[in-house]
């Protein structure tokens, strides 16, 4: 459904240590920086890309937007949320856990921001 997802940040290089960590424990490589200074995490089914804002101004989180990431396991996915703490994220929303997802049935859980404040989430059908 998407080809990509480009998120503002302010710092690239404190945004890229971040996304190293936690892409890295989904078994992605580092991201690459081009000559623009964009990062970019490269997979078969699509791109995150890293960038300054081109209009100058400050990054800034979307309030009510999340970004999801597939994990395999809740192990992973606690991996995952602490990859992001060690490397300057902050924990958001409830503890990972798995929680009831209502329709969509329960599902694990665990939610961060990144450098920049964008929120993101680790999750897994259960």
């Amino acid at each position: 459904m998407f080809s990509h997802i480009m998120i503002g940040a302010n710092n690239i290089e404190e945004s890229k240590k971040f996304y190293d960590a936690t892409m890295g424990v989904l078994g992605f490589g580092a991201g690459t920086v081009d000559p623009k200074g964009r990062c970019f995490y490269m997979s078969e089914s699509g791109i995150l890309a890293l960038s300054v804002p081109i209009d100058g101004q400050p990054a800034s989180h979307g309030n009510g937007s999340t970004i999801g990431f597939n994990v395999t396991s809740t192990e992973q996915g606690d991996a995952w949320h602490a990859a992001g703490l060690a490397n300057g994220g902050t924990t958001c929303e409830d503890a990972p856990g798995v929680r009831a997802g209502g329709g969509m049935g329960d599902m694990y859980l665990a939610y961060l921001r990144d450098p920049a404040g964008n929120k993101i989430c680790a999750l897994m059908r259960m």
